[in-house]
């Protein structure tokens, strides 16, 4: 299975942003995305995609779904921690 990358420049509607993998575990990702702008924050979940034998990152359509944006780390860390959490109690 193809991990994600730890950093690497967007494409498409994200073309020259640079993403940085912040933190990872087995259940969700951080990443710092800087626009040459702004920077915020992706959290989202670990999802296999085994069409193509690889982690997804989140498209648009994902986000408020299966991932979500934050301004702030502290607020982004906390959506981790609480995104491992929910899936440690549903793996029981």
């Amino acid at each position: 299975m193809k991990q994600l990358e730890e950093n690497f420049i967007g494409k498409g509607q994200v073309r020259g942003f640079d993403f940085t993998q912040i933190k990872k575990s087995k259940h969700a990702y951080i990443y710092c995305v800087l626009t040459g702008t702004s920077t915020h924050y992706e959290v989202f979940f670990h999802k296999e995609n085994n069409h193509f034998n690889c982690i997804s990152y989140p498209g648009d359509a994902s986000f408020g779904s299966w991932a979500w944006t934050y301004g702030s780390l502290d607020l982004a860390i906390e959506k981790f921690e609480e995104l491992n959490l929910r899936k440690e109690l549903q793996n029981g």
